[in-house]
């Protein structure tokens, strides 16, 4: 495998000045992100892929073990806060369960049964969408998850760091970024773990857009939960709406915190038509807005 291989330039790096150290390492970082150009298309697909299969009451369940799990998982958690996407209809399936998330449980990666099991009491369905993440494509737990994931009639998507490996021929979306050796040789919390959260980074935020949670460049379905991100809800109100700061805030107030709402609110819809027009609409409010006329 290749994340695993020694890379002859830097077989004498812990010798080298530490400034010298770290440009490589930071030639590295952009390394990674560079090899995920070749993925665009992948990444794009998997994401329309996914938004169309999540609907309204779809899953999105992110698997994973070590480094790569906890990548996964980083990614997983930030979609309630920034798109409001609802806990319930998220899941992590983490090889060692969660405490390993915040302590190595390196042994249990080479569980394949922990992995059925897990599949099998989270019931999945045809309208869940199963995210497994592997460096080096082979991890026996992610790739058993995918497995019965599938099997189970969820969408699969897979991740890896190396080409033509287990993970990315049991996955129907693939997504290989294929970042190399390492500069500490095996260590992929480096360029591997990099390019992987690049990739559910774009993989994730473009799932969200195509579920219309994002508007005119805005993620208007946050959640407003303290003063920084009430303030931020306010200005995307003034901007999407028309109308003063005054006005915005009113109708954030009348509209529940509910920044698609306020905006319909602040056009001049009532909070119960702006309510009515966005569950009509699956929650997307240019169409809200144009069902309206306002």
């Amino acid at each position: 495998m290749s994340t695993e291989t020694v890379d002859p330039r830097y077989a004498s790096i812990d010798r080298w000045p530490a400034s010298s150290a770290v440009e490589a390492m930071l030639e590295g970082q952009l390394a990674a992100v560079a090899a995920l150009k070749s993925q665009v298309t992948a990444i794009a697909g998997a994401a329309e892929a996914a938004a169309r299969r999540l609907g309204e009451t779809g899953r999105l369940v992110y698997a994973g073990a070590g480094t790569s799990g906890r990548v996964a998982v980083q990614d997983g958690v930030e979609l309630y806060p920034t798109y409001n996407w609802p806990r319930e209809r998220l899941l992590f399936l983490m090889a060692g369960g969660t405490r390993a998330l915040i302590e190595s449980a390196e042994g249990a990666e080479d569980d394949p049964v922990e992995a059925r099991e897990t599949v099998a009491a989270s019931s999945l369905t045809p309208q869940d969408v199963v995210i497994g993440v592997a460096a080096s494509g082979r991890t026996p737990y992610t790739v058993a998850v995918i497995d019965a994931a599938r099997a189970a009639g969820a969408l699969t998507i897979g991740i890896a760091n190396n080409p033509e490996t287990p993970l990315l021929t049991a996955a129907e979306h693939t997504i290989l970024a294929d970042t190399g050796s390492e500069i500490v040789a095996g260590s992929t919390r480096m360029k591997a773990g990099t390019a992987q959260k690049a990739a559910l980074n774009m993989l994730s935020t473009t799932i969200m857009v195509r579920l219309g949670l994002v508007h005119a460049g805005l993620m208007v379905n946050m959640r407003v939960s303290n003063a920084k991100l009430r303030a931020r809800a306010e200005r995307m109100i003034v901007t999407i709406a028309g109308v003063d700061q005054g006005l915005a805030r009113e109708a954030l107030a009348r509209g529940g915190d509910d920044v698609r709402r306020a905006v319909l609110i602040a056009r001049g819809a009532s909070p119960a038509a702006a309510a009515a027009a966005l569950a009509s609409h699956n929650g997307n409010l240019a169409s809200a807005m144009e069902a309206l006329g306002n």
